[in-house]
């Protein structure tokens, strides 16, 4: 009878273990194969890339159906951050949301202005609340996020939206948060940005951009690394080169971090005398440019050390480029000499590795530039391995937020915001509108280049996921598009109803959107407003 009891008490116990067992295993499948999107980069390389995504597929991109759409209220154009089934994004209308990801409920909402007593800059046409633009990033149990005026970064709990923190990062009067920060080992890597470049001659400009390295749990700043000289708070001097665009780049092997910079606001007079100098000049200036010191970060992609923030390398890829937005006019007074391009970095690199010469391997970072220009460097110098003209360039792009990859290709937006021909190479065909571009990851050559169908600009990030590019139009009725990430062929597309100037998450089979642009320093009047975001899914 014990026999029996033990044996009957043997197999209990076995089968209990063979259902743990294979519940864990189940529950591990689920985390292994489940796509977090965790900032705007979407991943600590910022690829923009659903790399575990399997229902959508060039195949199946045209079943997309509209699920579900969520109700804000006002402009959406942050990137969604996706974790464990809940979506997280800032509305133009102050708040920031959290909703269910499988049928679009509210989770919760919290008010920037109540949540933090920050007031706005006012600098913003349109807005005169507190704000975020840019994408929250996932950091355990907090999500971390920036204001767009103030440069102040908050962290709140990720279950109820409930204040944790808050740190300002620079104390000038138009510093703003545009990027979306990478949390990576307890700290938290974010860049400041500023609108100073959209004041008037005589208060431009002081601001200079720097990088952060915070303690994800209380705030507190570990180090900060600038992109400029000291100008000790006077005008006339470097200011600019603000770091504000995608999702800085961490490379865990050899601890560093990747970031891009933009364009001066101004520059000492002995640098503008250089510039009118070569300006006259009547010969060929050298390859290297006189007019651009070794300690002008501007139009750079630099590599810093994690634990440090010491500048590993740099790589200055723009010249000399003094730019303010009062100076567009050509008939201004006491504006800096020229070319003033504007030829900003607006996104951090993509990480990725290459096949190379003789069979090996090569890591390298990528990208584009408003110039529409792209640059491949190697991770551990800095080295040029190779450049392309994507498209034409302009203020306002060019590549403009943030390239995608999926390793084999790099994928680019070109917005085309000054309406040049545009090219489509491989083709010899032409458009004045804005589109897309698929480059070979390992050398740079076109692949395909796909013109907007609206068009219109084409100023949002792009994202990949499992052969399918996905991209969205500035045109009013909000079209959005599956490419297909071999041929650059509209596989799918749909009207949201108003522009979007944003870029999209995909997980689990579904892609997340939202709609409206009609704020910012009041340059894109021609956008429409929109509430709402969108989820897109394939049916089950």
């Amino acid at each position: 009878m014990a026999y029996n009891n033990f044996l009957t008490l043997s197999l209990r116990t076995f089968c209990l273990l063979m259902i743990i067992n294979t519940a864990s295993a189940v529950s591990n499948w689920h985390k292994d194969t489940h796509q977090d999107w965790l900032n705007h980069g979407g991943d600590l390389y910022n690829r923009r890339y659903a790399n575990k995504e399997t229902k959508i597929s060039p195949a199946t991109a045209s079943k997309l159906r509209l699920k579900w759409e969520f109700y804000a209220g006002k402009d959406i154009t942050a990137t969604p951050a996706i974790f464990n089934g809940t979506l997280y994004f800032p509305s133009w209308n102050g708040y920031l949301n959290a909703v269910k990801a499988s049928d679009g409920s509210l989770i919760w909402k919290k008010s920037l202005e109540k949540l933090t007593g920050l007031n706005a800059t006012g600098l913003v046409a349109n807005v005169n609340w507190t704000v975020s633009r840019a994408t929250p990033t996932i950091a355990g149990d907090l999500l971390i996020v920036g204001i767009y005026g103030p440069a102040v970064v908050i962290a709140v709990k990720r279950s109820t939206g409930e204040l944790v923190w808050s740190t300002q990062l620079s104390s000038n009067v138009a510093g703003v948060i545009t990027m979306s920060g990478t949390y990576y080992q307890g700290s938290f890597y974010v860049g400041t940005a500023s609108l100073e470049e959209g004041l008037s001659i005589q208060q431009c400009c002081t601001f200079r951009g720097s990088f952060f390295k915070l303690n994800a749990t209380n705030g507190a700043v570990l180090w900060q690394t600038f992109t400029l000289p000291d100008n000790g708070g006077k005008t006339g001097e470097y200011a600019g080169a603000a770091i504000w665009g995608s999702s800085p780049s961490i490379d865990k092997v050899r601890n560093h971090v990747y970031i891009a910079t933009g364009n001066l606001y101004s520059a000492p007079l002995r640098i503008r005398q250089c510039q009118g100098q070569q300006n006259n000049q009547t010969t060929p200036t050298s390859s290297t440019d006189k007019c651009v010191e070794p300690e002008n970060h501007s139009n750079s992609i630099m590599a810093l050390d994690l634990d440090s923030g010491k500048i590993i390398w740099y790589r200055q890829l723009g010249g000399y480029d003094v730019w303010f937005f009062a100076c567009n006019n050509l008939s201004t007074p006491n504006c800096p000499p020229g070319p003033n391009p504007d030829a900003d970095f607006s996104e951090a690199p993509v990480m990725l590795t290459i096949d190379h010469l003789n069979r090996t391997k090569r890591d390298i970072v990528v990208a584009v530039q408003k110039s529409g220009f792209a640059w491949a460097l190697d991770r551990d110098n800095g080295d040029l391995i190779w450049f392309t003209e994507a498209g034409p360039g302009g203020a306002a792009g060019g590549g403009y937020w943030g390239a995608a990859t999926d390793e084999k290709r790099v994928y680019t937006n070109i917005a085309n915001s000054a309406s040049k021909n545009f090219t489509l190479k491989p083709s010899t065909k032409n458009t004045t509108a804005g589109g897309w571009v698929a480059m070979e990851a390992r050398s740079g050559k076109i692949l395909w280049s796909t013109a907007n169908p609206s068009n219109a600009t084409a100023s949002g990030p792009v994202s990949v996921a499992n052969g399918v590019i996905f991209a969205g139009s500035t045109q009013k009725k909000g079209p959005i598009y599956a490419i297909s990430a071999k041929t650059g062929d509209i596989l799918w597309s749909y009207e949201t109803g108003a522009t979007v100037y944003g870029g999209m998450s995909v997980s689990d089979g579904c892609v997340f959107v939202g709609n409206g642009y009609n704020v910012s320093l009041g340059a894109f009047l021609t956008y429409t407003s929109g509430t709402s975001l969108f989820a897109f899914c394939i049916p089950y």
